[in-house]
This record gives structure tokens, C-alpha cells and sequence, in this order.
């Protein structure tokens, strides 16, 4: 019997959100830098550098990211949002140069996650952001995985301070795998488990299943 007082929601897949997941509530608390497209009455008190009554049409303001996604309508323009730099052409290059080299958590500690909630805004470089997020997580998986194989029992701080969330989370899936299997060959443990990622994706899918 499972004896944990918590047990993990993972995060969502894509641009999906679990809303249930602590991961994802911190995530949808990351600010962006937005630009009002028309005034916002009787509200310029949220604005603390002004001290107007209204919000005017191209404030520019620190949103985070679920009122971001609230406000923003592609028929009626109400607020626009900034690329944050970690996605824009530039910093692509570097990625596409080599991912493993980047410190992804320095640069934002939901880089992929972010990444796929800002494919939800109208952008023309959307398609090259969701190609540079899948090939950046390509080009660091297997050096993600083999780090987390071939560190038993060791100080692993070192190997996942660069790692975002969800390579974090994949390190220690990985980790969590390997004790068990060292244990199981030692003659510690009775039988072998799926892994939780395993469990979870069966879940989602016998969900889809269903009618």
C-alpha cells in the first residue's frame, strides 16, 4: 500500500494544462511583457507606475501568463504579448548550434512548458518555435537520460542545476528506474514496476478511449 501523503500531478502535455499540477499553476505565473491594444476603464489602478484612472491603449505592462492568455483574442485585439527572448531567432541559432551547451534553467525554469503556451499567441515565428522546442528536446534527451544512468547512488546536484522542469523530472524518472533495478538485482525487491511516466500515459490514453 502506498503510504505517501503526496503524491505528484504531473504537468500537462504540449500546450495542454493540468490544472491540478503544481508545475503547471507555478508555469502559468511566469510574466510576460505585454502592450495594451485599447483602453481598459477604470483600471489604471493596477498600473502602479501611473496614477491615472484609466489603463490607455499602448501601456506597456508585466502580465502573467493565464490573465496574458485570458486577455488575448485574435478577432479583437486587446492586449498583445512580447516574445521573451529565450524563443526569438537568436537565441533559436545557439539551440540549433547545440542545446546540450545552454543552461536551460538559468534561462527559464519552464523552458518547454513556456515554449508551448506561447504557441497559443497569433505569432508568424510560431512554427519555428515549436521546431526549435522539439529539436532542443531531442538534442538533450539522451544526455539527460545516460546522466541519470550513470550516476548511482551519487551527488546529482551538479547534473541537473542546468536541466528545465520537465528534464528534471525525466532525470529522476530515469534515476528512480535505475535504484530499482539495481535493487531488484541485488535480490532487494520482488518484482519490477512500470515507471510512473508509463502509468500516466496509459491513463491518458485509456481516457481518450473513452466515450
Amino acid at each position: 500500500m502506498d503510504t505517501q501523503s503526496y503524491l505528484p500531478v504531473p504537468p500537462g502535455v504540449g500546450m495542454e494544462e493540468n490544472f491540478f499540477s503544481l508545475d503547471d499553476i507555478l508555469l502559468s505565473h511566469e510574466r510576460l511583457s505585454s502592450r495594451t491594444e485599447c483602453a481598459f476603464p477604470r483600471l489604471g489602478f493596477l498600473e502602479k507606475s501611473s496614477d491615472t484612472r484609466d489603463i490607455p491603449e499602448g501601456t506597456k505592462m508585466e502580465l502573467p501568463l493565464w490573465l496574458a492568455k485570458g486577455l488575448y483574442e485574435r478577432k479583437r485585439r486587446v492586449v498583445s504579448v512580447e516574445l521573451p527572448k529565450v524563443y526569438r531567432e537568436g537565441w533559436r541559432t545557439v539551440f540549433n548550434a547545440d542545446p546540450t551547451v545552454v543552461d536551460l534553467h538559468k534561462m527559464g525554469p519552464y523552458y518547454y512548458g513556456l515554449g508551448s503556451q506561447m504557441l497559443h499567441f497569433d505569432s508568424p515565428e510560431n512554427p519555428e518555435i515549436a521546431q526549435a522546442l522539439l529539436q532542443t528536446f531531442i538534442g538533450r534527451f539522451r544526455r539527460t537520460m545516460d546522466s541519470s544512468q550513470n550516476a548511482y547512488n551519487e551527488d546529482t546536484s551538479t547534473l541537473v542545476e542546468r536541466l528545465d522542469c520537465l528534464e528534471r523530472a525525466l532525470f529522476r524518472s530515469g534515476q528512480s528506474g535505475l535504484n530499482g533495478f539495481q535493487s531488484w538485482e541485488k535480490g532487494r525487491a520482488s518484482h519490477l514496476t512500470a515507471s510512473s511516466l508509463v502509468l500516466n500515459y496509459r491513463k491518458r490514453k485509456m481516457a481518450d478511449v473513452q466515450p
